[in-house]
């Protein structure tokens, strides 16, 4: 980062008013101009059309160009709408080349009057242009050029779709698909007569295996997901390095693996759980690859761990398209599947109904009783035990007996089954039946608190039983006995639990009533057009969103670190939000987002750097629920923001940069959960400044006080 000299003169002489560098002004300009290519959070215009703007657009222009050297050389002009930043962009070939690739950027940050520079010239996919008439006036030479060129894209269909198409390699895939080249600004159609067989490459498979200092993803998630018990086998198909194979051994268990590169001579051996590990995204050959899941599967007799690459930015890394993938510059071939893609693909070859986990990450189970169990329990919600509020003698005498009673009712939401409770003999010899043993323990608890446990297990299986309806929903006798015996004791009949699910799932189509539920949730953090929640207080949702949430879910996984999720209102869309910091700072920066379009089933991922200036959030505690950990601290901090005024403006401290100076402007740091005063700010300004505070402060108190004894008058003056 580099600081210009002169720049604190060249702001005075240039900016008459402080005005011509507020955001929503210099939003507003972008909008209103006739000319240049406005997208959602930036306004593109070339460097020669710089004079149909606004006046006050160009003398804010001028600013930025006076703090950065060489910027009469850029191409494209870009106006940040969000962010007071230009940014220069060079595009040496824009005249010449139909998609000109960015050779180099310098963005300046108008606010600091700081710049930083960016080369792509040794980018093998750097990002490219299109429609490039947009940027420029109808005067310019070339104008009509670039116009029909993109008039005959969009015929074709190819701009119809812009995911991936801004860089260079992504356009290119797409015009292959397409069959059609670009001859200087003419689209042309491939002619294909070359032998096929002389252009297969030589696929180094062996070089996609990475050597990894801890589990991998799916082998990660189960093991969080408790399908590792003490006598379970472990096999590693495609086992590459061994890592995993490895790891799982030093946990005690037994765990072998096989490689057709690293360990070819190893014996493939059936397993309680198979790993198929990135592998098949890996096999250029369609047939190989098939046959592949196929082998993994023969050797799994409890779970199949299946994951490949989703993620469509990492595409880019490649070199060369082929086949239905990519050949990367390691010779590597890389299948890149969309989320939904991959389970149909594991449904059709393995004739299964795969669980998306996690982004590229399915388990299929061997047993689809199996299957459903767990299908059932990730959509169990919390519970916790009731409290003992009375003494009663006979459950004192036998308190210790019944606690497995108690936490199985807890659970379950149910009287236990013939069988289901180990101690189900002794607690009969000293009560007759479990049912008047739980009388006893509704004597000494809160009978409310536990039928509140009943209707929660019932709403968790109508959660549950709704999203069977999106593959083929089993019958009674399909599922695990302890949900058999969950929904007799929980619901008149089957029949009767299947309606009233189906009821609930046709209610998710319903917007209005999507958008109210968020409105008026109890739980979560509401803004005008979403709902927040943290992962942790999911399940206290009301059923109906969490619902919405598992249409997301079921199908293509939650983002596996994500522990916010966001409900969008405007739009039908679940966004998985990754906060590193979420548990240890009371401002966490986000890191990491995946957005569900829950009308395509459309993927958006997104990562976050400091650079980034990234999205924060504030006021934790709206977030969770009561028994968070952190909660009283979290809220005692929004207390002390409120009255210091640090979170008037949501808008300017909705990221990090406006963040920090809003701290700075009050004249506050923050050490863990508390505000203090700065040590080094100006005796003179913080005085004046805590003293306008405390002036304000009184003001609402006084305004508070009127509008309470103007509603006494009211109320008395209704009573007389």
């Amino acid at each position: 980062m580099v600081k210009s000299d002169n720049s604190l003169n060249n702001l005075e002489e240039i900016c008459s008013t402080p005005e011509l560098i507020e955001i929503s002004a210099i939003a507003a300009y972008c909008y209103n101009s006739q000319y240049g290519k406005l997208l959602p959070d930036a306004f593109y215009i070339h460097i020669l059309e710089l004079h149909t703007l606004d006046i006050q657009l160009q003398q804010y222009e001028s600013l930025a160009r006076s703090v950065a050297p060489q910027t009469e050389k850029a191409t494209l002009v870009k106006f940040s709408t969000n962010k007071l930043k230009i940014s220069y962009l060079f595009y040496p070939d824009f005249d010449t080349d139909p998609h000109p690739a960015l050779h180099s950027s310098i963005q300046v940050d108008v606010e600091n009057l700081t710049f930083s520079y960016r080369d792509y010239t040794d980018t093998e996919n750097p990002p490219i242009l299109h429609r490039k008439e947009t940027f420029v006036t109808p005067e310019y030479p070339n104008y009509q050029e670039f116009a029909a060129l993109t008039r005959a894209q969009e015929a074709l269909g190819l701009l119809n779709n812009t995911r991936g198409i801004g860089t260079r390699l992504g356009w290119e895939e797409k015009l292959k698909r397409y069959g059609v080249e670009i001859q200087e600004h003419t689209l042309i159609k491939k002619q294909t007569h070359i032998n096929a067989e002389n252009l297969i490459p030589k696929i180094e498979r062996h070089k996609a295996a990475i050597i990894r200092h801890d589990f991998s993803r799916p082998v990660r998630l189960a093991l969080d997901a408790g399908l590792f018990s003490s006598e379970t086998t472990f096999f590693d198909y495609g086992c590459g390095h061994g890592g995993d194979m490895k790891r799982i051994a030093d946990q005690g268990y037994s765990s072998n693996g096989w490689d057709p590169y690293y360990l070819p001579d190893a014996p493939r051996i059936a397993a309680d759980v198979v790993n198929i590990g990135f592998v098949i995204n890996v096999i250029e050959d369609q047939g190989e690859r098939r046959e592949a899941l196929i082998k993994a599967w023969e050797l799994t007799q409890r779970v199949l761990l299946v994951s490949a690459q989703v993620l469509i930015s990492d595409a880019q890394k490649g070199v060369m398209a082929y086949g239905d993938g990519i050949i990367t510059r390691r010779n590597t071939f890389q299948k890149y599947y969309e989320q939904e893609e991959l389970k149909v693909y594991i449904d059709q070859v393995l004739g299964v109904d795969a669980i998306p986990i996690a982004l590229g990450v399915c388990f299929v189970f061997r047993d689809p009783a199996e299957t459903e169990l767990f299908r059932a329990s990730r959509y169990r919600s919390r519970a916790t035990t009731p409290k003992v509020r009375a003494c009663i003698q006979k459950f004192e005498e036998h308190r210790e007996l019944l606690a497995p009673l108690m936490a199985f009712m807890t659970e379950r939401g149910r009287i236990p089954g013939k069988g289901e409770l180990l101690q189900e003999e002794e607690i009969c010899q000293h009560f007759s039946s479990l049912r008047r043993a739980f009388q006893v323990i509704i004597k000494a608890t809160d009978s409310e608190e536990w039928e509140a446990i009943a209707d929660k297990r019932r709403q968790d299986l109508l959660v549950y039983l709704a999203l069977t309806k999106f593959s083929h929903r089993p019958r009674l006798s399909q599922l695990p006995p302890a949900v058999q015996e969950d929904i007799l004791g929980l619901y008149s009949s089957y029949k009767q639990a299947c309606l009233d699910a189906d009821q609930m799932l046709r209610s998710v189509g319903n917007t209005e009533l999507i958008i109210k539920r968020c409105q008026e949730s109890k739980i979560g953090k509401k803004l005008p057009n979403s709902l927040w929640v943290h992962i942790s207080a999911l399940q206290a949702l009301d059923p109906l969103l969490r619902l919405y949430e598992g249409c997301a879910s079921r199908t293509i996984g939650r983002l596996e670190e994500a522990n916010v999720i966001k409900f969008h209102l405007k739009t039908p869309k679940i966004s998985y939000l990754f906060y590193p910091d979420f548990d240890t700072e009371p401002h966490p920066t986000l890191y990491r987002s995946m957005t569900i379009d829950l009308r395509d089933l459309q993927v958006t991922y997104k990562e976050y750097d400091i650079d980034d200036d990234p999205p924060i959030l504030h006021q934790l505690e709206n977030l969770v629920t009561s028994d968070y950990p952190l909660y009283d601290k979290l809220v005692k901090l929004t207390i002390q923001e409120e009255d210091r005024e640090l979170l008037e403006n949501w808008q300017s401290i909705s990221n990090l940069s406006g963040w920090k100076k809003c701290l700075k402007e009050h004249f506050t740091i923050i050490k863990g959960y508390k505000l203090y005063w700065c040590k080094d700010a100006d005796p003179y300004k913080l005085k004046l400044f805590k003293s306008a505070l405390n002036n304000r402060k009184k003001e609402r108190q006084k305004t508070i006080e009127l509008l309470e004894n103007t509603s006494a008058v009211v109320t008395d003056g209704d009573e007389n």
